[in-house]
């Protein structure tokens, strides 16, 4: 990409949450026709643009052709806390490729002004937020490459969110509030012990709309889950297609010399013929895919209701002299749901 029988177990949990997660609602109204969205504002298929009502995913995507499939990866038991701080070094970091970058591919940076770019925001640097950072994994090739992750409220305080086709590789690991090449990052390497994925998701047709994905970090050296020192932001259905959100990311060095954390404030609107989002942010180069979308962020506490992840149609947004102009997003509903329900189980 250029850039960017455990079930009702699960429910029980999720109930449990309450209204503090936003999900006991959800998890009452939420059907793959997307019951509470407004009627005029309901995902439309890509296969039938225009039309309402549901979207179901392509036949690829699922298992009986209404629920998908997830798809679950397991680290070795050797890949702990003290492990992943001893691979991931400053110099790997840094020498990282965003996730669908060839390896010896071109290195030019593209351009975030233009003549048509008068009325559409530009992100500003940050100095990062402890929940949102950068997830680092390893190809079969021994290729290093990273996505943009962020921390998402569970029970067992231990969740990320991020896109689907950053699904981690091997050696996968997470770094809050990333600095790149410091000695010590602000909140440590955490190991990556388990990813959750729908197997028919993709970039393409359909299949683009499940462009999403979990995993679980294992404690820290002193047994702490990560949320109990990041914070997290909270799950939410995506209430409808023209929101304001609060998009916060890592766009590569290859394209962004300041190797630094961006944060735009933007509108969002219908990509049409897609059950997604579209924002228009300058600035979203390769590397901020998985960047959370944010309602109602909270700047005491850095956190806010994630209604959204760059990803989704050709990874995140289009091709072109200016694609980091244009970012997309799944539209969350009983999809995400359903996997976040796994997730949460173990």
């Amino acid at each position: 990409m250029r850039r960017h029988g455990r079930k009702h177990r699960g429910k029980a949990v999720a109930v449990a949450l309450g209204a503090g997660l936003g999900l006991t609602a959800w998890l009452a109204t939420a059907t793959v026709s997307q019951a509470g969205v407004a009627p005029d504002d309901r995902p439309r298929s890509h296969a039938a643009p225009g039309a309402l009502g549901a979207a179901t995913p392509a036949p690829s995507a699922t298992g009986d052709g209404h629920r998908p499939r997830i798809s679950i990866t397991s680290a070795a038991a050797s890949w702990t806390a003290e492990a992943a701080a001893d691979f991931w070094t400053p110099a790997k970091m840094a020498a990282a490729l965003p996730h669908g970058d060839a390896p010896d591919g071109p290195t030019a940076m593209t351009s975030a002004a233009g003549p048509a770019t008068a009325s559409v925001p530009t992100a500003r640097y940050i100095g990062g937020i402890p929940s949102v950072g950068v997830l680092f994994s390893v190809d079969k090739d021994a290729h290093a490459h990273y996505c943009t992750a962020s921390v998402v409220t569970s029970p067992r305080r231990n969740l990320l969110l991020t896109a689907g086709h950053c699904n981690p590789g091997k050696r996968a690991a997470f770094v809050p509030k990333y600095r790149s090449g410091a000695a010590t990052q602000p909140y440590g390497v955490w190991a990556i012990t388990k990813s959750f994925l729908y197997p028919g998701h993709g970039t393409t047709g359909a299949a683009s709309d499940l462009d999403f994905a979990f995993a679980t970090v294992a404690p820290d050296r002193r047994g702490r889950a990560i949320e109990s020192l990041t914070g997290g932001n909270t799950l939410t259905p995506t209430p409808g297609y023209t929101n304001d959100v609060t998009v916060i990311g890592y766009p590569s060095v290859r394209h962004d010399p300041k190797d630094r954390a961006i944060r735009c404030e933007t509108g969002t609107k219908r990509l049409d013929g897609y059950r997604q989002l579209r924002m228009e942010c300058n600035g979203f180069h390769g590397g901020t895919s998985g960047s959370p979308w944010l309602t109602h962020f909270d700047e005491r506490t850095k956190t806010g209701r994630v209604i959204g992840n760059i990803g989704g149609l050709n990874g995140g947004g289009p091709d072109g002299p200016h694609a980091d102009r244009t970012s997309y997003s799944p539209y969350y509903g009983a999809e995400i749901l359903g996997l976040y329900l796994r997730a949460i189980s173990g």
